[in-house]
């Protein structure tokens, strides 16, 4: 079995917020750009990859026409 929750249900408390850790490393990544956690930064490398595809795809198929003709 896993382990009991205790507290009040739908009650946290978190100290990083209470210190305001969260607030500065989220200043710190929205002004360097970079996203400071793992998911972020594998979302942010996923979304630049979904663009360059069909650049590289269109890239290709221009490339395969004009290497027919030749």
């Amino acid at each position: 079995m896993g382990r009991k929750k205790k507290g009040i249900p739908g009650l946290s408390f978190s100290w990083k917020r209470a210190l305001g850790i969260s607030a500065a490393k989220g200043k710190l990544s929205r002004q360097i750009g970079i996203p400071l956690t793992r998911s972020g930064r594998q979302r942010k490398i996923g979304k630049a990859m979904g663009c360059c595809v069909p650049l590289f795809l269109i890239f290709a198929g221009f490339s395969a026409i004009i290497a027919s003709f030749i």
